[in-house]
């Protein structure tokens, strides 16, 4: 029986931050799969870890990529130690303003690429295995201007806190959600659109720093959520607090949209 790590969206940002705190973890771990579109940047990573590589060049946002995990799993004798989500992207822009196209492709990776991996993870994940599930901190409001990425993040979080109840009691595995405020990754690139929506940026992280926290968390027997900083953790808590109304037009206020 192979032991194996997965890592989806593992060629920048949090989850190659998660790719390389792996090495840390290598005991019991023969293999690492690394999932995302280009294959020149994920075989670059072999050299970074000690347990083997295998590249999966996939964009997940198209339906049939994730077939070809499947596949993979069930022609290997394979038992799952982690699975790591990251794949994702948004977009700062009104709903009438952006592309159709672009909204369905960021429901497609943010959200149904989710379902599809975890489902087709799942009969493989070993006891004491976990999911780890990178939302965002806006998955606990609406955020206009931001609106279908805080919504398709939503459903992370929700998917994500359910699905660990029903592996704890299933597998003995867990699934963590990763909630990072603005987090230093090549998300903007894509993100940040020629008319500027966000001009406040509250804080700031290292990914280095949500990962660090997000493996602090997973040793907590119940927890399922994980939020990095204290600003963080304020304002995850005051948007529970206050009418999503009030936070609206706080965030609008803040970024001099209204």
């Amino acid at each position: 029986m192979k032991n194996i790590a997965i890592v989806t969206g593992a060629s920048s940002g949090i989850g190659k931050e998660f790719f390389l705190s792996l090495q840390d973890r290598a005991e019991g771990i023969d293999e690492i799969w690394v999932v995302a579109r280009s294959e020149d940047k994920l075989r670059a990573l072999a050299s970074l870890t000690t347990p083997p590589v295998r590249v999966f060049a996939l964009d997940l946002s198209r339906a049939e990529s994730a077939s070809a995990l499947k596949k993979a799993l069930e022609e290997e004798e394979t038992s799952i130690k982690y699975l790591i989500c990251a794949s994702g992207f948004g977009r700062f822009q009104s709903v009438e303003a952006d592309e159709l196209s672009v909204l369905e492709n960021m429901i497609d990776l943010n959200c149904r690429s989710i379902l599809s991996v975890t489902k087709i993870c799942a009969p493989y994940m070993q006891k004491g295995g976990a999911m780890i599930l990178i939302a965002s901190i806006s998955a606990f409001q609406p955020v206009p201007y931001i609106a279908t990425y805080a919504a398709t993040k939503s459903f992370v979080l929700s998917y994500g806190r359910a699905l660990n109840r029903e592996l704890r009691k299933s597998r003995g595995a867990r699934v963590l959600c990763v909630c990072p405020f603005w987090t230093k990754t090549a998300f903007f690139d894509r993100a940040t659109t020629e008319n500027e929506v966000v001009k406040k940026y509250a804080v700031m992280y290292e990914p280095s720093q949500i990962v660090k926290r997000a493996w602090k968390d997973l040793k907590k027997k119940n927890r399922d959520v994980s939020v990095c900083g204290a600003y963080s953790k304020g304002q995850a808590l005051l948007v529970k607090l206050l009418p999503h109304k009030w936070v609206m037009s706080i965030w609008l206020k803040q970024q001099k949209l209204k």
